[in-house]
């Protein structure tokens, strides 16, 4: 029975006032000089990466051999086992090929000169200049006192050619007798 107020004991003796927990090591346990003066590196083991399988190619390749129903199909699939094509040029320790940065190409430099003095603004007030020039060139078009011309302002200057009359007539509408 547990005493009045108190949890229940479990079994287990407690270590001494001695005993530290956790793992002691014996030969690498320098505390912080050791932390600081020497890295624990660890190289990458190059592994074989198992890739899917390629179920288009193998579709193809089904298809041009013969493969009709869904028995040979899966027996094709099964003899025929076709993988995807790892393209990872920089896994596993691959080397990338030099003035490549992570499969990037590196940015060109920044124009230092061109910020020093002032280039771009400079650039920025001509496209400006050249786009106010072009804006009034416009606006004396439309100025020029001319009325805008509409369609029918275009058919009073420009009629339409005149329909030539045919005085052809049908045989049957020849001999109709008239009242004189």
């Amino acid at each position: 029975q547990p005493e009045l107020g108190k949890p229940m004991r479990n079994c287990y003796p407690l270590p001494g006032p001695n005993f530290t927990y956790g793992i002691y090591m014996h030969r690498r346990d320098g505390g912080v000089p050791e932390a600081i003066g020497h890295w624990d590196s660890v190289k990458a083991k190059p592994r074989k990466r198992v890739m899917p399988r390629d179920f288009v190619a193998m579709g193809r390749g089904a298809v041009a051999e013969g493969c009709t129903k869904a028995r040979e199909f899966a027996l094709y699939y099964k003899f025929k086992d076709t993988r995807q094509i790892d393209k990872g040029i920089l896994r596993y320790g691959g080397k990338a090929p030099p003035g490549m940065t992570f499969g990037q190409p590196p940015r060109p430099p920044t124009p230092f000169f061109d910020i020093m003095q002032h280039r771009y603004k400079e650039l920025w007030m001509e496209q400006q200049r050249a786009r106010t020039v072009f804006q009034k060139v416009v606006k004396k078009k439309l100025q020029t006192g001319a009325v805008r011309e509409n369609r029918t302002s275009f058919l009073r200057a420009h009629p339409l050619p005149v329909k030539e009359e045919s005085f052809w007539h049908p045989q049957r509408y020849e001999k109709v007798w008239a009242p004189h």
